[in-house]
């Protein structure tokens, strides 16, 4: 299995116009951070990025991940993502910012077996003009209870992510729009902060944290169905938690080819 190696990047915010306002610089300063807060499914990807260089389709297509993202990283910002083996076929990374503050880390790997996949549940597709409560901790247990309905999405180059290096020629052969144009592991864990965002409305809100598991690459113009369910709301100093299992589908014959969970908080302390 080829070496993987460490690097060095400039961190790229696609979406500051997005509805989550913590990726703006206004509504980010509010709160205390430099500016707009680069995804955090963008950040998980620079630390996937050594293993797509390394191991290419193989990873694409069955990689899994554990990825925490600790502190904010901002547009323009310079990184280094530093790896370590740890166990075979597996790398422990970090991602450090220009003064060598660790913002990120995980853990991503290459199984030996993939798990037993998910099936479709074959929830409701949501409509396209859905009405969305606002995400307060009671609507969050009722649909925890009452079930979420399930999303459409479509990889090309109209979707919300669609890299995350500002020049796209930086991407890995798999996911260079050149050589390839598979989907990248921000768009893929990007898919569970859409299925939450569009059953209730959340803004400002933070992605923490995703354990993840690919079992398919995710060819350009893939149409894919998200099923997702709440698996546990918290409260800790004021902040409300929430984990959302979520798995996508191939919409054509209903393939699984990502299953994430993903812990973020919905609404901030003092909302």
């Amino acid at each position: 299995m080829k070496h993987v190696a460490s690097y060095s990047g400039v961190a790229f915010n696609e979406v500051p116009e997005s509805e989550n306002e913590i990726h703006g610089d206004d509504v980010a300063a509010r709160f205390g951070f430099e500016g707009g807060l680069v995804p955090g499914v963008t950040v998980s990807a620079y630390l996937a990025h050594p293993a797509v260089a390394a191991w290419g389709m193989d990873y694409v297509a069955r990689g899994a991940a554990t990825i925490v993202i600790d502190q904010p990283v901002y547009d323009g910002r310079a990184f280094t993502v530093s790896v370590a083996p740890d166990g075979d076929g597996a790398y422990a990374a970090t991602l450090a910012n220009e003064s060598g503050s660790v913002r990120a880390r995980g853990r991503c790997w290459l199984p030996r077996e993939l798990p037993v996949a998910p099936v479709r549940r074959g929830d409701p597709l949501l409509e396209a003009a859905n009405k969305r409560p606002r995400g307060t901790p009671d609507i969050m247990r009722r649909m925890q209870q009452s079930g979420m309905g399930a999303l459409l999405v479509r990889w090309d180059d109209g979707a919300e992510i669609t890299r995350y290096f500002r020049d796209s020629e930086q991407m890995p052969a798999p996911l260079n729009p050149a050589a390839g144009g598979y989907a990248h592991l921000g768009f893929l864990l990007g898919l569970s902060n859409w299925a939450l965002a569009s059953n209730v409305l959340i803004t400002p809100w933070l992605h923490l944290q995703t354990d993840s598991q690919c079992f398919e690459a995710i060819a350009l113009g893939t149409e894919l169905v998200v099923e997702s369910a709440i698996a546990d709301l918290f409260e800790k100093k004021g902040h409300h938690f929430c984990d959302v299992d979520v798995v996508a589908y191939r919409a054509s014959d209903n393939a699984p080819v990502i299953q994430t969970r993903l812990r973020a908080i919905y609404q901030l302390r003092g909302l």
